[in-house]
């Protein structure tokens, strides 16, 4: 089949790699002519672990393309997926102007029968507003689809090539055929492809990220309420994991959720009820508790060190909202750096992947070391805010060595509190109580 992608952000990208891998042609098509000429030359504009191969690979093979030009890209497509940026506004609220105004040209464009494929996060009722927008200057018949991406970031070429379910939300069995079509190689296990309308599609994708931010911020509670009274949050979240109803998923305590999907489309949502005149109670509670949440390992620093920090050194490990990527939207480790510098500190991170992304964002207000022991020199304590797999098993020694003082700050619970103890550590962690030296 052929294929066009517009956008090739991390979901464009992957979208479109990934549909070549089983053989479709794809073009994909974005404005940004850096992007573009990088993409040409096989260089991957995101990271995501695997998808420099594929990627490469589709290239070398003429399956996968790149151009600036939205007539280019669409003129012989028989989908289009849409992957534009859908940021919040100032209310919550998801920005369509992308979307839409591509949306706008496309129908000026098309010659023949199209499938357009809403694939960026998008409210309910969007699919609608598609339709109209292209409507105004189609000359000939089109179908609009919902069709949400259910990606992990570090885990998306995998997600992508064997997905749990396929949800699409068509009223067009027209579309519903292409659709059918394009997605049965990556199922061919058994899992589904389910079918319903677009209104249920787009709900669906907002309602899955709240329910699973949701998850992280219950046990987030728990863990804060385990400090007060002395219990031991891995032994309470074990004990209600094995719970076949609950399952052992999302219910590991830390310093919050960030990234592009839970933040951005749990707040969506929270708006889409206010719109409705409908209170979403229980998700707002959790943008609430979350960014609290945020800000945890701040207030263990200042209960040990005091508000004033002037003078004091602190080394950070993990930038990254989460390992195996180089994102940092809505990271913890974003606030952690507000909030500490504005106390006096002085920061020294590092992290394998997003220090760059962390210079562009907030340039000189930081520090960077060129490893994680180089970010521990003359540091008084260490902070964890990304469990990336190269901290999880350091030389504790050499961590010794280069602090001023044994004392971490462990956001992410990467260690046994027994072998901290014994390594004669100051150690806090989330919903565990504290050792000390």
């Amino acid at each position: 089949m052929k294929i066009a992608v517009i956008g090739s952000g991390y979901v464009g990208l992957v979208t479109g790699t990934c549909l070549a891998e089983t053989g479709n042609d794809v073009i994909c098509v974005d404005i940004d002519k850096d992007k573009v000429d990088k993409m040409r030359k096989g260089i991957v504009p995101v990271y995501e672990p695997h998808l420099d191969v594929i990627f490469q690979r589709n290239i070398k093979q003429n399956r996968l393309k790149f151009s600036l030009s939205l007539e280019e890209g669409i003129q012989d497509a028989q989908i289009i997926f849409l992957a534009l940026p859908t940021p919040p506004g100032e209310d919550g609220s998801a920005d369509l102007s992308y979307v839409l105004d591509v949306s706008e040209n496309i129908g000026k464009l098309i010659s023949d029968y199209k499938v357009i494929v809403d694939k960026s996060t998008v409210p309910v009722g969007t699919a609608e507003k598609v339709t109209a927008v292209i409507a105004k200057n189609a000359k000939v018949d089109f179908d609009v689809v919902s069709n949400p991406e259910f990606l992990k970031e570090g885990f998306a070429v995998d997600d992508f090539m064997k997905p749990d379910r396929v949800v699409v939300g068509t009223s067009s069995e027209k579309a519903r055929v292409l659709m059918e079509r394009l997605y049965k190689p990556f199922v061919r296990q058994g899992n589904p492809i389910i079918f319903m309308d677009e209104k249920s599609a787009e709900l669906t994708k907002y309602a899955a990220n709240a329910f699973l931010a949701t998850k992280i911020t219950f046990m987030n509670e728990v863990a804060n309420y385990c400090e007060l009274i002395g219990a031991d949050v891995d032994m309470v979240r074990k004990g209600i994991g094995t719970d076949s109803r609950i399952g052992k998923r999302f219910l590991f305590p830390g310093i919050g959720f960030g990234g592009s999907c839970f933040p951005k489309d749990v707040l969506a949502l929270s708006n889409s009820g206010k719109q409705e005149d409908y209170d979403f109670k229980i998700i707002n509670s959790v943008l609430e508790v979350n960014h609290v949440q945020k800000l945890k390992l701040v207030e263990k620093v200042k209960n040990f060190f005091g508000n004033d920090l002037t003078g004091k050194k602190l080394a950070l490990w993990g930038l990254a909202f989460k390992p195996d990527t180089d994102d940092i939207r809505e990271a913890p480790a974003l606030y952690m750096i507000d909030e500490l510098t504005k106390l006096g500190a002085q920061i020294v991170a590092f992290d394998p992947e997003a220090m760059d992304n962390i210079k562009n964002t907030i340039g000189d207000k930081i520090n960077y070391a060129s490893n994680q022991y180089d970010a521990l020199d003359n540091s008084d304590a260490l902070l964890i805010a990304t469990e990336w797999s190269v901290f999880r098993n350091p030389n504790f020694s050499k961590i010794k060595e280069l602090l001023n003082d044994k004392i971490i700050f462990d956001g992410r619970n990467l260690y046994e509190l027994d072998f901290m103890k014994d390594k004669g550590f100051h150690y806090e962690s989330i919903g565990r109580k504290t050792i000390t030296k």
